[in-house]
């Protein structure tokens, strides 16, 4: 306690005179300052908190450039290289899986393909301009389960998606119905996809036709042509889907819901989006049109 007196009042009083009023050694004085945090070191010790829950509301995915534009949004003043610094001195990183890949595009060789309208440019001015979709799977003991999905390019929000233990025409049909269903878009809309038998099936590409809002078919050749659906399904299995142990399709099912809905859709920063997240996104063209 008496060191710590002398230390608060050293800018008053002479560090000698408070030693020998309270008659204690400056020597032992000075050992007591060696071992008190600067305010530096406080101030780190709280950063760190701060980043650690960052961290963990992320799931974990986060690494140190999304963690500091977090911080950053919450007002808290530091520097990316300081965040970087404090999470490689705790060990705290973005978790990531490296994954193998098996293709499930299956092209008819009856089926007539759209030309594909976007040429790699997957930008859009306004929601709803532009949707990709693809497939992937997930594997549990059961078997497959196929995940379709449905992304505005605009937002990077997943706005429609289903899930079969079969991969046909009637599960991108299913993700089709919900995202109408869920966000009725009001302008043409370019339906942008692979040329997967399930795409350019007759039953999908009626159900395209019989909207309010015109759709306009377009089919990429490759997966570069789809790149943004694709970067999708790598977040979704290196940082999620590879640290989940369900075991059958239905656990495996509500896993995907929480990730998309609650989690992806919700809370995640994009570097696309100016680090802002999909709701955030569509929160922002939805406020300028109130006011």
């Amino acid at each position: 306690m008496k060191y710590a007196f002398i230390s608060e009042y050293t800018h008053e009083h002479s560090i000698t005179l408070m030693c020998q009023v309270l008659r204690v050694s400056r020597s032992g004085y000075y050992r007591f300052r060696r071992h008190v945090p600067s305010t530096r070191k406080k101030a780190n010790v709280r950063l760190l908190e701060e980043i650690r829950s960052v961290h963990a509301k992320s799931r974990g995915i986060y690494g140190s450039p999304r963690v500091h534009r977090e911080l950053v949004k919450q007002s808290h003043a530091c520097g990316r290289h300081r965040v970087a610094r404090l999470m490689a001195q705790e060990g705290i990183v973005g978790k990531i899986c490296r994954l193998a890949y098996r293709t499930t595009t299956r092209q008819s060789r009856t089926a007539k393909a759209a030309p594909d309208l976007l040429g790699r440019e997957f930008t859009a001015v306004r929601p709803h301009q532009i949707w990709t979709s693809d497939i992937t799977y997930v594997w549990r003991e059961e078997g497959w389960l196929y995940l379709a999905v449905i992304l505005g390019v605009f937002s990077r929000a997943i706005v429609g998606w289903a899930t079969s233990s079969q991969i046909n025409a009637e599960l991108v049909c299913a993700a089709f119905v919900r995202a109408v269903w869920q966000y009725r878009p009001g302008l043409r809309v370019i339906f942008h996809s692979d040329r997967g038998s399930q795409y350019t099936s007759k039953m999908f590409r009626d159900l395209l036709v019989k909207q309010e809002v015109p759709f306009q078919q377009s089919n990429g050749l490759s997966c570069y042509d789809n790149a943004v659906t694709e970067t999708f399904f790598h977040m979704l299995k290196a940082e999620s889907i590879a640290f989940e142990h369900s075991r059958t399709r239905e656990e495996a099912h509500r896993y995907l819901f929480d990730y998309i809905e609650v989690f992806y859709n919700q809370q995640p920063l994009h570097s696309s989006l100016g680090y802002r997240t999909p709701r955030e996104t569509l929160q922002g063209i939805t406020n300028k049109k109130a006011a």
